[in-house]
């Protein structure tokens, strides 16, 4: 491809992306036909997508995993939340980046410039880590609701089984209000979730404000990466958990398609492109979102560590489930911490579900260029849940292995995405400088480690 051509693919506007979840078109294009009225424009219209993406940073998950973490290890995992934030930082502004610059999603972008057998290697792993996610952040729903009205529903006779489901049904009809408001337009639908990811924050302000953490501690291990040597193996789960929860692969194809409905507004009249410097004007735009969404998300997750260490840190032996931590606040710090818990649980689990079919619905009409309607996704992806209820498994024990999982196959979307955004003929002019690229693959290299080191310690074990 030619200099020319490339600028043209660069600049020109998305043609085959529709609106933040595919329900609904995107806004009357060509609304900054220049950058002086594009620079006018309110800077918090542009904040949205990535506090979108954020939530799936502070899904059920994470809950399942901080909790192990703080319970297990205290304060002392702290540091893998903060270099998970910071390879979230870089990871979610690339996949945004290239969104905005040409116009595509990471999977068209990957069935574009990859082969076909690459591409349906890359959509299996996507897949994967899909079906992953929506079995946690489903569970995580319901459990939370079921921590609210199952006490009730068990105090008229019901068993226990009975009234998870329940619960489930009820986080299944909440999930299908939430995606219909993208209905009324995509900033609706984000500012529904931005609104979960607020109570979430102020219920664990909450809970900080009454747990009286050691913040010496808190620091000291935020700062200091460790392990406990006395337990490496527990303990290297643990993180690789953490990071998996933290740095998840479905939202790396998300956020490259959550940047297109205003992509859309920037795009001027064919044959006319997009000026240069407004796409460079709305790449800035999108890292001052980015780097507030994702270190708000961080905030949340170390208080999720400090609330566990400061309150049920009983060493590596002892494995609580979420249940276990919502009962054991009660007596400690009274009703009303429980129930502020068991609020937060929910918000994240139906805010998260909702992202995690978003993403599922980007993946599999990306990588195999067909429409998915995306109410049947979330029916679909019900069922996993409801087998694993029904079975009687343990809740906490598949949340904290369906992150691990998570974790093995992150490199399936985070390699694709650094090979594309240091490709000058896919990003011309903006292509990844080489430290971003460099950084890119040490974090890479990093999580790759790490999942060896954990293959190595349960082989072993």
């Amino acid at each position: 491809m030619s200099d020319a051509a490339s600028r043209d693919a660069v600049l020109s506007p998305a043609t085959a992306a529709v609106g933040s979840s595919g329900l609904v078109p995107a806004e009357k294009p060509g609304r900054f036909a220049n950058l002086k009225s594009f620079r006018r424009d309110q800077m918090w219209s542009y904040f949205g997508p990535a506090f979108v993406a954020s939530v799936a940073y502070i899904d059920p998950g994470n809950f399942s995993t901080n909790i192990l973490g703080g319970s297990q290890f205290g304060y002392r995992l702290l540091w893998v939340l903060l270099w998970s934030n910071a390879m979230a930082i870089l990871i979610q502004y690339l996949s945004a980046k290239l969104g905005i610059v040409t116009g595509r999603t990471l999977p068209q972008n990957c069935r574009k410039h990859f082969s076909k057998r690459t591409s349906v290697f890359l959509w299996v792993c996507a897949e994967i880590s899909a079906v992953a996610t929506d079995l946690a952040e489903f569970l995580g729903a319901a459990m939370g609701l079921d921590l609210l009205i199952g006490p009730a529903l068990l105090a008229h006779g019901l068993s226990h089984t009975t009234a998870l489901f329940i619960s489930a049904a009820i986080s299944t009809a909440l999930v299908f209000a939430i995606l219909a408001l993208d209905l009324a337009g995509y900033q609706w639908l984000e500012r529904g979730i931005m609104g979960f990811v607020g109570i979430i924050g102020l219920c664990y302000g909450f809970e900080v404000f009454l747990v009286h953490p050691d913040w010496q501690k808190a620091f000291y291990h935020t700062l200091l990466p460790t392990f406990d040597h006395g337990a490496m193996k527990e303990s290297v789960y643990a993180a690789v958990g953490m990071l998996g929860a933290t740095v998840m692969p479905h939202v790396i194809y998300l956020h490259s398609a959550l940047v297109q409905p205003r992509l859309k507004t920037l795009a001027p009249p064919p044959p006319k492109r997009i000026l240069p410097a407004i796409v460079r004007e709305y790449l800035r735009y999108e890292l001052v979102d980015v780097f507030v969404a994702m270190n708000g998300a961080w905030i949340i997750n170390s208080a999720m560590i400090v609330m566990a260490a400061a309150t049920m840190f009983r060493g590596p032996s002892y494995s609580p489930t979420i249940q276990d931590a919502f009962h054991t606040l009660a007596p400690l710090l009274g009703r009303g911490a429980a129930v502020v818990f068991a609020v937060a649980l929910l918000c994240s689990g139906l805010s998260s579900s909702t992202v995690g079919v978003m993403a599922g619905q980007v993946i599999i009409e990306g990588f195999l260029e067909i429409k998915f309607p995306i109410f049947l996704r979330r029916f679909i992806t019900v069922v996993p849940a409801l087998i694993v209820m029904g079975a009687g498994w343990d809740p906490l024990r598949i949340l904290n292995d369906s992150q691990v999982l998570l974790s093995f196959t992150l490199p399936a979307a985070l390699i694709p995405l650094l090979l594309l955004t240091a490709r000058r003929d896919v990003m011309g002019e903006f292509v990844s400088a080489i430290r971003t690229s460099v950084t890119g693959w040490v974090v890479a290299g990093i999580i790759v480690a790490l999942n060896v080191v954990l293959v190595v310690q349960l082989a072993m074990g």
